[in-house]
């Protein structure tokens, strides 16, 4: 059993629960691994003597599949005016385009994905929708694999885009990850970039996801947008605590913030993004 990226997002959450049947402990949690029995008309995990939840065997086990696949991921976020001529999805598409050399297949509310790619389409729906946010699920071509949820959201301060796009390479296939600087200063410059975190992680090329313990992503780049930069000051955006030099994506004087945080490999990356984005968020 095995989930896609979208049915994993929606389960996020509690009382939601990923319910997977195993011979050893009966059931447990296809997210997290907690061993879990029926109990007053609901699965309820099981507590080992001192509290915590008991994890199932098969939840971590080495894994038999995908060790050599990996996937890229980024995170997106966007944030528009409310314009009556704004038109959504341009960053989820600058982001397919650049990444697969083709705009997404599909999208859609729920899945299946059975709409053809129409920004057009996106737009008219989420704005019949506001002030309530849409959340809508984008697929591409059969080719490469990627996978992607979008959330629109009506802020106090605009329209703003939520994006998750993963992709899925082979054990002979190399992530573009030369491409991710050029596509954030494309961002910054036409889509309204607040931000975009990029990592690499080893996983399924197929993008499913099983029930089984996977190993976390890991950085490999950040990049601040234009406002987020001026609201935080050049000065203190373009000099991290760190042994890295940021690039400058832009204007000089009105410039993103590009950080490369390494190539995927190392777990350390995590240290040095959280050590940055307290750095960035004390100056906010």
């Amino acid at each position: 059993t095995r989930l896609t990226l979208p049915t994993r997002a929606a389960l996020g959450g509690h009382p939601n629960r990923w319910v997977v049947q195993d011979e050893a402990c009966g059931y447990y949690d296809g997210l997290s691994g907690a061993v879990l029995r029926w109990q007053n008309g609901a699965f309820t995990p099981v507590r080992t003597p001192d509290g915590n939840a008991e994890v199932a065997q098969a939840f971590t086990e080495p894994a038999t599949a995908g060790t050599q696949e990996r996937q890229l991921i980024l995170a997106v976020r966007t944030r528009h005016d409310p314009d009556e001529d704004l038109v959504l999805g341009g960053a989820l598409e600058a982001c397919w385009r650049a990444l697969t050399g083709a705009p997404p297949a599909g999208w859609g509310t729920a899945e299946p994905i059975n709409l053809p790619w129409s920004k057009r389409q996106l737009t008219e729906l989420t704005r019949g929708r506001a002030p309530e946010p849409s959340w809508l699920a984008v697929v591409g071509h059969t080719d490469r694999p990627a996978i992607a949820t979008l959330k629109i959201s009506r802020t106090a301060t605009g329209v703003e885009e939520e994006i998750t796009l993963a992709l899925g390479y082979g054990h002979d296939e190399n992530p573009p990850l030369d491409a991710i600087e050029p596509l954030a200063a494309t961002l910054a410059a036409e889509h309204g970039l607040t931000s975009l975190l990029t990592s690499l992680r080893t996983a399924r090329r197929d993008l499913t996801l099983p029930a089984h313990l996977e190993a976390p992503p890991l950085p490999v780049s950040f990049t601040l947008g234009v406002d987020r930069v001026k609201e935080i000051g050049l000065a203190r955006a373009g000099r991290p605590p760190l042994a890295l030099k940021p690039s400058r994506l832009g204007p000089d004087r009105r410039p993103a913030m590009h950080y490369p945080l390494g190539d995927g490999t190392d777990p350390t990356a995590w240290n040095d993004f959280q050590t940055l984005t307290q750095h960035l968020r004390s100056a906010a």
